[in-house]
């Protein structure tokens, strides 16, 4: 065994540079995807056009802190034999103060943290030491980076130097957050918003510099690796690194699923293709298996989301499955979701997965919450929509639900009006609210005769609109008991209105005379106030009076009576018996006449000089309860 001491590493000699240093931009033609800014720049340096201050926003990693080096390079470039006297963003080669800006030790050029040095005092002495001219370069640039951190008064110490600052100096800001910057100083400022670099960019810069540092990848790893970058050039450098070192050789895909905790993304596909088919039992074993493998159950469900986002931009632009970051597999099974899979069907798979996210981040045991978030996919995945259960019934076919391979039924018709109201009352939260409908062409000939439309005109009685009285007008003769509810309806006097339909018998009415007999929880003093009230707006004296006969049912059971009539009539129709059978645990909740629809939306009935002569009231005559 040798026991001679190891040599000492010499410092500088053989130390390793991180990619994302080692190929750090040095020019603007090594900038990738900020074409914009690199255009507004060069017209504005061979026009003399050099503002006094930029300021440079963009999310991190996007190249900030490098554009400003650049920038300040490009101000006081300069060749040995001084053929270049003017700043210029054409640096072929190095410039006498190139080096010292790139590793950001040049004099006249001062880099500040403005996190760490973000009082007052700092900016004072940038005020302080503007005044005097650079020692060596053309330019003294301040290059302040993180300048939203800077406090209040700091800014207010800054803003009269940025407004008119002297001739020599010039004025580089970075900021993530720019809506934190005061107005003041960025209206003092040309603003340049670096943008995300696209994901086949980023694949391609990532294949430039495999090919320079001679390591072999896949397609498929270079194209995870810039899709977790989000169109950060730094984080996808330090994935890489991260990729190779750990690889220890050609780098593979599943190198950086392990790497980033992603689920393979094959298998994301074939989970996606289980619950578009209604597949539990398979979902939930790809599920376990996925989580057994060691993948996060939050990133499969966001792998999910971000796989059925994708389906629907192919579907609406086909054009987007070209992208050369989504690997062969995403493409063409994409291709083939979206011409198979409806809008709805997808719109409603990521609503539930943005739902059910949250749920799995939060829950105790993230898997099982998982599970639970894929059975209601699963279970929703093949019930069909209700404008299909709808118009299979109608064309007298089986209402069989779609499956993930056929399309949606088309937009319902204009003029569809809807009959019943379904709600599910099942334990399980995916079966929907529905509302069947029935075309206006199919309707019988006597439905404004049904039970549908008495009932629907019963219910519209307690809606009347409602008109003041004019004093000078003539008194206003009623003979009937139903007018005398409308016209408290129209009088705004919803107490008494209710009163009428609810706790008065009708015995016989009269102009001038009404006889009633009281329901048991009546008010004592009601005969008296509506005497009151009614001479008030007719205009003429009212008598009522409490009569001994036992007088017809009130207006407020003949309506309870016409309302079951009306829903054991809807039950009994085949068609909605159909799409009860379709959706089991559900029940009716509602029932509308398809002529009364607007009127029940509106509250409005038809005016009380317009009433037919027959009372609505007579259950022989629902065609009058329509018309009233």
């Amino acid at each position: 065994m040798n026991d001679a001491p190891l040599p000492m590493p010499v410092p500088g000699e053989g130390s390793y540079r991180v990619l994302a240093r080692k190929y750090r931009p040095a020019s603007f033609d090594d900038l990738i995807g900020q074409d914009a800014m690199v255009r507004t720049l060069s017209n504005a340096f061979e026009t003399g056009r050099i503002p006094q201050a930029w300021i440079l926003t963009g999310v991190r990693g996007v190249g900030k802190t490098t554009t400003a080096r650049i920038l300040a390079r490009a101000l006081n470039y300069e060749l040995p034999d001084g053929s270049i006297a003017a700043p210029t963003i054409r640096m072929p080669t190095l410039g006498v103060h190139c080096q010292a800006i790139i590793e950001s030790r040049h004099v006249d050029v001062l880099e500040m943290d403005a996190a760490s040095h973000n009082s007052v005092d700092d900016v004072r002495q940038i005020n302080d030491a503007i005044r005097y001219a650079p020692a060596s370069a053309r330019y003294k640039v301040y290059i302040l980076d993180e300048v939203h951190m800077l406090s209040g008064a700091a800014f207010n110490a800054l803003l009269k130097t940025l407004e008119e600052p002297p001739p020599h100096a010039k004025f580089i800001f970075a900021t993530t957050e720019i809506r934190k910057v005061p107005i003041t100083i960025l209206s003092r400022c040309q603003r340049f918003d670096l943008r995300r670099v696209e994901a086949n960019r980023l694949v391609n810069h990532l294949e430039g510099i495999a090919a320079k540092e001679s390591v072999v990848t896949e397609p498929e790893a270079l194209a995870l690796i810039a899709r977790a970058a989000e169109g950060s050039v730094r984080d996808a450098l330090s994935l890489f690194d991260q990729a190779i070192a750990h690889a220890a050789g050609p780098v593979r895909a599943e190198d950086v699923r392990q790497i980033l905790g992603l689920a393979d993304r094959t298998r994301v596909i074939d989970l996606f293709d289980a619950l578009m088919r209604g597949d539990a039992p398979a979902a939930l074993r790809e599920l376990r298996d996925q989580y057994d493998s060691g993948a996060d159950p939050a990133v499969v469900l966001a792998d999910l989301a971000e796989f059925t986002h994708f389906v629907t931009r192919v579907k609406l632009v086909p054009a987007v499955a070209e992208d050369r970051s989504l690997a062969e597999v995403e493409r063409t099974r994409g291709r083939a979701f979206a011409a198979a899979l409806s809008m709805r069907v997808l719109s409603r798979t990521w609503q539930m997965l943005f739902k059910g996210l949250p749920e799995v981040q939060t829950a105790p045991k993230p898997i099982a919450a998982a599970e639970m978030v894929l059975v209601r996919i699963a279970y929703a995945a093949d019930l069909p929509t209700p404008d299909e259960v709808i118009r299979a019934l109608d064309a007298g076919g089986a209402a069989a639900g779609p499956s993930a391979g056929t399309s949606a039924a088309p937009t319902p018709a204009r003029g569809e009006t809807p009959m019943a109201t379904v709600r599910n009352v099942a334990p399980s939260a995916a079966a929907p609210r529905m509302e069947a409908s029935r075309p206006e062409g199919t309707r019988a000939e006597g439905m404004r005769g049904s039970p549908r439309a008495a009932l629907a005109s019963s219910l519209a009685v307690d809606r009347v609109e409602p008109a003041p009285a004019d004093p000078g007008a003539e008194p206003l003769a009623i003979s009937r008991f139903e007018d005398i509810v409308a016209l408290a309806g129209r009088m705004r006097d919803l107490q008494t209105k209710t009163a009428l339909e609810r706790d008065l018998r009708l015995v016989r009415c009269e102009d001038g005379r009404l006889e009633v007999a009281l329901e048991s929880n009546a008010s004592k003093a009601l005969v008296g106030e509506l005497g009151r009230k009614l001479s008030q707006w007719t205009g003429r004296r009212w008598m009522v009076v409490v009569s001994a006969e036992q007088g017809q049912p009130t207006i407020r059971s003949l309506q309870d009576a016409r309302r079951v009539a009306l829903e054991n009539d809807v039950r009994s129709d085949p068609l909605v018996q159909a799409v009860l059978a379709k959706y089991p645990g559900a029940e009716i909740v509602a029932v509308r006449a398809p002529d009364s629809t607007e009127a029940a939306d509106t509250g409005e009935l038809a005016p009380l000089d317009d009433a037919p002569d027959d009372p609505p009231y007579d259950d022989d005559d629902p065609e009058g309860m329509t018309d009233a």
